[in-house]
């Protein structure tokens, strides 16, 4: 369980926030002052602080930067008043993760709390290269002893103590992320900040704030200034995810900064020095791109100082029974159950398949496939069920796959006032969480995280649809 650590003298928002927090399946401690908030650190070591600015005693900006000295990577958001925004641009300046103004709402900072706890993770969760099956309770690894893969760890080991700009390439699933995170853990920046920015997950209207901040009255509803993701990096790495889906607009600051080091926030009049590493990643044909007309020519050469070929799974048939037993490890000790091990024909038929979404549709085929598995040895029966995506079962009881499903659902309708697209979402979302039910054994503040979502939606969702818990968790103990 996560622990958050919350500091401020009101006993009134401690009280609160905890209640809050641990309805969201949270470990929270308090603390009245940044004094104690240090010592609560140093003994308890939480996953994230949220630290009042305004303390008796030594401020929060003090109490911040003590706590750096204990944990550089440890997140800290700061609350602040308008009166001492200023400050709060400091502290997130010098490392901070963000800064939320009070009063704030409760949906805000949940979102922000579950983004400093990923950012914090990204950071601690070392990134292991061609380690073992066992390695998956110690952390994330990269799998693979094929030479297209030794070809990738000493490319990681040669660009990851220089400070060149990285360009990495691969098909959607090969690991280009974990490849990004292995370079930044192996730098000479990796007590300073690493944060990950998906430029696709991001609105476009949206992106160029988020990455570079805004001036107060810089459009309609900036009433404060508002540092970006980019200064909040510095003197740490920014890994670009999918930039070659990023719009030219933002292109053309983004060459800013490679060459200049220097950015200009949203309504700024002058440029502001940054130093950060900057890691990019795409899954796109970056030179059809360039002949389009949709990716900046100066900015693909700024880019590929250093390019680093991810290989799709096809091409490394070799390491897909070491990373199924990787993955195989991995999953049973999440879902707190034996190893059942794996058949050679299970194996056989995973060698046999393209694998056109790569190492991550390779994980997600174990996951399923060990979801129904009852303690015997994965069977190449169990891998092609898995394989064909199961979604509902039919009248005989076989799975049928999600498309056909679908397809007939929707070509069944014959009455005009139907609303075939939610009562579908719904079905989906009934399965979905009935699964996560399962392996979570009814726990709902577990299913919550591990669906992402908060308790209060899951509780929802579950009165909802319609889904009783106890009847899903006794029908998966069923033999």
């Amino acid at each position: 369980m996560q622990k958050i650590l919350v500091v401020d003298d009101d006993p009134q928002l401690r009280q609160s926030f905890e209640r809050i927090l641990q309805q969201e399946g949270y470990d929270v401690l308090t603390a009245p002052s940044a004094e104690a908030g240090i010592e609560s650190v140093r003994t308890n070591h939480p996953d994230l602080v949220i630290m009042d600015f305004r303390l008796p005693g030594m401020t929060g900006l003090e109490g911040f930067k003590e706590i750096q000295k204990l944990d550089a990577k440890l997140p800290v958001i700061i609350m602040t008043a308008f009166g001492t925004m200023d400050t709060a641009i400091e502290a997130t300046k010098l490392g901070a993760f963000d800064y939320i103004i009070k009063p704030f709402d409760i949906p805000d900072i949940l979102e922000l709390i579950k983004k400093g706890l990923e950012a914090g993770r990204f950071m601690r969760s070392k990134v292991r290269l061609d380690g073992t099956p066992e390695a998956s309770a110690q952390g994330d690894t990269i799998i693979g002893r094929s030479k297209p893969m030794q070809d990738v760890y000493k490319a990681i080991g040669r660009v990851a103590s220089t400070d060149a700009t990285v360009l990495i390439r691969g098909e959607s699933g090969t690991g280009k992320e974990l490849a990004a995170r292995a370079i930044y853990q192996h730098s000479l920046r990796n007590e300073r900040p690493f944060l990950i920015i998906n430029c696709v997950a991001i609105p476009e209207t949206l992106l160029e704030s988020e990455l570079f901040g805004y001036e107060k009255g810089a459009f309609t509803g900036a009433t404060t200034r508002k540092v970006g993701k980019i200064e909040q990096a510095n003197g740490g790495t920014v890994f670009l995810d999918e930039i070659g889906d990023m719009p030219m607009s933002i292109q053309a600051k983004i060459l800013r900064l490679l060459q200049e080091r220097s950015i200009e926030r949203l309504g700024g009049r002058h440029p502001i020095p940054v130093d950060v590493r900057v890691i990019a990643a795409t899954n796109r044909d970056l030179e059809a791109s360039l002949a389009k007309g949709l990716f900046r020519e100066d900015l693909y050469y700024r880019l590929k100082v250093v390019t680093l070929h991810l290989p799709p799974l096809r091409d490394r048939g070799q390491d897909i029974a070491l990373l199924a037993e990787y993955f195989l490890h991995h999953f049973a000790l999440s879902m707190n159950m034996q190893h059942p091990g794996i058949t050679r024909e299970a194996v056989e038929a995973l060698q046999q398949y393209e694998w056109p979404g790569n190492v991550r549709e390779l994980s997600n085929t174990i996951q399923k496939a060990l979801i129904f598995n009852r303690g015997c040895p994965l069977t190449g029966e169990e891998i092609a069920k898995a394989l064909a995506t199961p979604c509902q079962e039919t009248s005989d009881s076989h799975f049928m796959d999600i498309h056909a499903w679908a397809r007939q659902t929707l070509f069944s309708i014959k009455d005009a006032s139907a609303t075939p697209y939610s009562d579908m979402m719904n079905t989906l979302s009934a399965i979905i969480i009935g699964e996560a039910l399962k392996i979570c054994q009814g726990n709902h503040s577990k299913t919550a995280k591990y669906l992402g979502i908060s308790r209060p939606t899951l509780l929802a969702k579950i009165d909802k649809l319609n889904i009783t818990t106890q009847t899903v968790v006794k029908a998966d103990s069923a033999p």
